[in-house]
């Protein structure tokens, strides 16, 4: 129940408003560096650098310039960044065995980071569509998403990453029995401190489609992800597929995307207050960047106050390519 107060003009709330120590001293969520999760994207070659077109300012890195961005995330005091793959369609393949091969770009990059950048986490993304030549997330067989065969799948895929010397795995796939099977593996393996931060509550968005440019499956997606992703219209079942993945042993649960779904975000620390992250995806990121880019919007103001959302909303921390940006603002550099 809300506390009764005095009527005006015995309370005057402005009073709290009035300069900028006041304001401090009574705010109630704070944005700072150790919130952040920076999405990073690796492939083949060295010495490469290569613009993503629909996320300005975001880049394919080869493995050794992923190893300059994890120095620079380290710099920054960004406490974690996260790997995921780019692969031509010629690196693609229907039974996917490139996402278990412990030389893959993204099991190559994890050993390089780990050598030259130790004091960083590193998570990692685990889901087939980067390596599916139909560019689902998980095995197609006469149309149909097949569940558990991909299941196993997934597990080879974490324990390699594991293996690399992953600190965090990031199921994205949305499988059930996900959960439960890696961390099964994972514990049978010797990896018991090897975390899991499941995207629990992953709707099947519009709001992904930078992201499918930069890891080049927008070329090879057949159909949609709607039998796999959530239905953007429930809420009730998020909170479902929660419980169900903190009782398989999440030890991290994860809401994407991110601003649209801040209710989610919510609902999932109150019901269950559980460490719970958000994704700011990349349409939500690019959206931002054109807005700013045409002085429709300052962009530095809006990223940082789009970033506080996700705090007020009861997120722990927060997956964002705004991340080094954000850190050099909050940092006042």
């Amino acid at each position: 129940m809300r506390p009764t107060q005095s009527p005006y003009p015995a309370t005057r709330l402005r009073r709290t408003r009035q300069s900028a120590a006041i304001r401090g001293l009574v705010r109630q969520n704070t944005l700072t560096v150790d919130d952040f999760i920076w999405p990073v994207f690796v492939r083949s070659g060295e010495g490469i650098e290569e613009p993503i077109p629909s996320m300005p300012g975001v880049l394919r890195r080869s493995v050794d310039k992923v190893v300059d961005a994890a120095r620079e995330a380290a710099d920054l005091g960004i406490p974690a960044i996260c790997i995921f793959p780019y692969t031509g369609l010629e690196e693609r393949t229907e039974d996917c065995a490139g996402a278990w091969d412990p030389d893959n770009h993204a099991n190559r990059a994890i050993r390089a980071i780990k050598d030259a950048v130790p004091e960083i986490a590193i998570m990692t993304d685990v889901a087939l569509d980067t390596y599916n030549i139909n560019g689902h997330d998980g095995f197609v067989e006469d149309g149909e998403i097949v569940n558990d065969r991909t299941v196993e799948a997934l597990v080879k895929m974490a324990l390699s990453q594991a293996e690399a010397g992953a600190d965090i795995i990031g199921p994205s796939d949305m499988m059930d029995g996900r959960i439960g099977a890696i961390r099964q593996a994972l514990e049978s393996a010797g990896h018991q401190n090897v975390m899991i931060l499941s995207y629990a509550a992953k709707y099947a968005s519009a709001f992904y489609g930078p992201f499918r440019d930069a890891v080049g499956a927008s070329g090879a997606l057949t159909g949609d992800k709607k039998t796999y992703q959530m239905d953007p219209g429930n809420s009730d079942e998020a909170m479902r597929l929660i419980e169900r993945d903190l009782t398989e042993g999440a030890d991290m649960v994860m809401v994407k995307p991110g601003l649209p779904y801040l209710d989610i975000c919510r609902r999932v620390k109150t019901e269950f207050g559980a460490p719970t992250f958000a994704y700011q995806v990349s349409g939500e990121y690019a959206m931002i960047k054109a807005a700013g880019a045409n002085g429709w919007v300052d962009e530095n103001r809006v990223m940082l106050e789009s970033l506080m959302a996700f705090k007020r909303a009861g997120c722990d921390g927060i997956l964002t390519y705004f991340a080094p940006a954000a850190a050099r603002l909050l940092r006042g550099g």
